[in-house]
């Protein structure tokens, strides 16, 4: 009996999982409990690629089966096996990033909150600081043998021959101290006091006589400017060393911060955990300021003179004049030769973006580079406030920066005067991650022009002209050259592959000789289906991206898997960010199902006008898109069109109750993970770019929100929310379950997840939250083997 019962376990567990056995892999034995347990399971992609100094080796994060958790992995450029990083290696090295001399021979970085010193001719660091305060942001004076950073929020310079540290800067929190001015009557006891005794006169002569004394002494001491209750960040040492630039944010005062509870405790109290100010909250505000250093004044630089700045007033007929609108900087990028400064600036309502050039030593802005402005809002690939995504051109004679002006996300030049712009890249499709050769003779970048769902690394001469596609593996290709521009390290991924390192010489066509192979044998044991990347036509004629998954034996049913955040791209040929519902499609398509997920209106990867389509009415045509393509399965995959469900979490989530709530008979069953429910909850940052503000555009609110439109639910509804989650708040999912309660709604259900933020983390609430899916779907959609 005990060798029969051994006997009929190993054929279940053989049954269960074929690598036991050596098998070719199979599909048919997936189940929820498999698919959404620790990830380590899978095997673990590399990531967080990094060069050394030298091009010699390639670092990169990764994680073996004797490692306990990820750890720092290096090979040299030519390949070989990776070998684990020593403690005392990791120690020395020097951080990614930094700032190096012109010819590129030292580099000045920060680790740990210190500053330190490379020199790659003797490939060793040196530390120039070591403190308990936090040093920052250090860069290369334009002496060249001397450094600035920042400590405290102020801005030193240190010599790098003599160790001589200044303070060039004495920026303070608070306002400045002033003395209470005396009433008369006191005026006059002091008067007659000092009269009446020699004593004191002499002591206030000689405190006023060693005050003299040390602000003589203290003359060269920077002056104090106090910010009152606002901050400074990005200081900056103009090249020729007289002026200081800094940003200034001011928060609110009187805004409300959304707290959520915390029931699940070591202390074993209720504890609230502080989160975020919701939409329509006074938003903070931002200021540019120049500090001359020679003259000591302090100057904000003003954007009222900027072309469409202006607001008019609401109401002209009390004489009220238009007021700028409140803007926000970018930090202040300087051609190499010191002449020329320039930032960009954004309206607070994000509907323009100024790229100008700066009059320092006026703290004004003296020339207009680029004005660009959307009517919905500015956003797009290396279009933002943060990175280095403008730039001076090698010849100091024009200026480089990114434009939707097109409708798609590409490379411009302009003149230093603002004119002859020129479109350097053109046609249907991004430009990623732009970047000027060593030489400054040519770009690199990444872009989809191969193919809407394939990312390649580029390389095109400084004018334009030919782009030269180096990366020829089909799928998507995450690049990083190395310093000296002879190598790129690569994750390459595919659609049914996790990404692995490859290395190669720096040539189209080339050999890539691939690092690693992180799949298990486990992962390997199942045949993991590559879904076909397509598109379908919407009913307004758009052409629309979509991953298919194909079953061997249909069953009828079909579902479609919405993606979150919106701005997203997921219907490519890579490996996804939702690799466990990647998994999960596998389970389903097993099962009979037909799965769909695709780059509904509003994601990434495909121009301005799709990222724009959901202004003022989120839930209009990216819902469209879903609802086309439940008929697109029906018309051309012979799905009956009572038999398909949906789901997604976050803006999925979101998407799944609309459809629910507002198109009847479309969708037999939704699951709905951490939704938002009403937008008027949400952040400003996110919102008002799309809706505006509730105080301002309430009817954009209440179109887009789904607890407006809960009374339309008909089939069958469940909610899965973590009651932790700082970014969706539960409360979304209350509020929207005591609404439902109200209209007598039956045919839903809440499931909540009381230790789980806005991304899951406990394998066992993926397990449960995805048996709860499946068995949705399994009861709704029918006619499939339960498992």
């Amino acid at each position: 009996m005990r060798t029969n019962a051994f006997s009929c376990l190993d054929l279940l567990l053989c049954l269960l999982c074929p690598v036991l056995l050596g098998a070719q892999p199979s599909r048919g034995w997936l189940t929820v409990d498999t698919v959404m347990r620790d990830p380590v399971w899978m095997g673990t992609s590399p990531k967080q690629i990094l060069w050394s100094e030298d091009s010699r080796w390639i670092y990169f994060t990764w994680r073996r089966g004797e490692d306990k958790g990820d750890s720092l992995y290096k090979v040299p450029t030519g390949g070989g096996t990776p070998v684990r990083v020593s403690l005392d290696e990791c120690r020395s090295m020097p951080s990614h990033g930094g700032h190096w001399t012109i010819d590129r021979q030292r580099k000045v970085y920060q680790k740990n909150g210190d500053i330190f010193l490379y020199d790659i001719r003797t490939s060793s660091s040196q530390p120039l600081t070591r403190t308990v305060d936090i040093e920052s942001d250090p860069r290369f004076a334009p002496e060249g043998d001397a450094i600035t950073f920042v400590r405290n929020g102020n801005l030193f310079h240190r010599k790098l021959t003599s160790g001589l540290e200044t303070q060039l800067t004495d920026l303070r929190t608070g306002v400045a101290p002033k003395e209470t001015p005396k009433s008369v009557q006191q005026a006059m006891l002091e008067r007659e006091a000092l009269r009446l005794s020699a004593v004191l006169q002499k002591r206030r002569n000689d405190r006023e006589s060693a005050k003299a004394l040390r602000d003589a002494l203290a003359e060269n001491n920077p002056k104090p400017h106090y910010l009152g209750q606002r901050t400074a960040s990005q200081l900056g040492l103009s090249p020729d060393g007289r002026y200081v630039t800094f940003l200034v944010t001011e928060r609110p005062s009187g805004t409300k911060t959304a707290n959520i509870p915390n029931y699940v405790t070591e202390s074993g109290y209720t504890e609230e955990i502080p989160t975020r100010t919701k939409v329509g909250d006074a938003p903070s505000t931002f200021e540019l300021f120049v500090l001359d250093l020679a003259r000591d004044t302090l100057i904000a630089v003003r954007p009222d003179s900027l072309p469409g700045i202006l607001k008019p007033p609401a109401d002209t007929s009390k004489g009220k004049k238009a007021v700028a609108r409140s803007a926000f900087y970018s930090g202040v990028v300087w051609s190499d030769d010191g002449r020329q400064a320039l930032t960009q600036v954004f309206s607070q309502d994000n509907k323009d973006r100024w790229i100008v050039l700066l009059d320092i030593e006026r703290a004004t802005i003296s020339t207009v580079l680029d004005h660009q402005r959307d009517t919905a809002w500015i956003g797009g690939p290396g279009i933002g406030a943060f990175g280095e995504t403008v730039g001076f051109l090698p010849d100091r004679k024009g200026v480089w920066f990114q434009s939707e002006a097109d409708g798609w996300s590409h490379l411009y030049t302009v003149g230093l005067d603002g004119r002859n712009k020129v479109q350097v890249t053109g046609g249907r499709f991004e430009v990623y991650d732009l970047r000027l050769s060593r030489d400054r003779k040519r770009w690199y970048f990444t872009s989809n022009e191969e193919h809407f769902g394939e990312r390649h690394f580029y390389t095109m001469p400084l004018g334009g002209g030919t782009r030269t596609k180096i990366t020829f593996m089909e799928g998507q290709n995450e690049a990083v050259l190395s310093p000296d521009e002879k190598r790129i390290a690569f994750l390459h991924e595919f659609s049914n592959r996790p990404p692995d390192l490859y290395v190669m010489d720096n040539a189209p066509g080339a050999k890539a000789t691939r690092i690693t192979d992180s799949p298990s044998a486990e992962f390997r044991a199942y045949d993991w289906r590559s879904p076909m990347v397509t598109t379908f036509k919407a009913r307004d004629g758009a052409h629309v991206p979509v991953r298919l998954y194909e079953p061997e034996r249909p069953n009828g049913a079909a579902v479609i898997f919405v993606h979150g955040a919106g701005y997203l791209q997921n219907a490519h040929k890579g490996w996804s960010s939702y690799f466990r519902e990647y998994m999960f499609h596998n389970l389903l398509a097993d099962k009979g199902y037909t799965v769909i997920d695709m780059d509904y209106r509003a994601s990434a990867g495909l121009g301005r006008d799709w990222r724009t389509a959901i202004y003022r009415h989120m839930g209009g045509k990216d819902l469209e898109d879903n609802v086309d393509g439940a008929r697109w399965l029906v018309e051309q995959h012979g799905i009956d069109a009572k038999r398909i469900g949906i789901y997604g979490g976050s803006y999925g989530g979101f998407i799944t109750l609309m459809g629910m709530f507002t198109t009847p008979g479309i969708f037999a069953a939704g699951a709905a993970l951490r939704p938002v429910t009403d937008w008027a909850h949400y952040n400003h940052g996110y919102t008002s770019d799309i809706l505006n503000i509730p105080q301002e555009d309430s009817a954009a609110y209440r179109r887009s929100s789904p607890i407006y439109h809960a009374e339309g639910l008909q089939g069958a509804l469940l909610i899965c929310h973590g009651m932790l989650d700082v970014n969706v708040h539960y409360q979304d999912a209350v509020r929207l379950a005591q609404r439902l309660i109200e209209l007598r709604k039956d045919n839903w259900e809440l499931a909540s997840y009381p230790v789980e933020d806005h991304g899951f983390a406990e394998p066992t609430s993926w397990m449960d939250e995805y048996r709860r899916i499946l068995r949705l779907f399994d009861e709704h959609l029918g006619r499939s083997e339960g498992r």
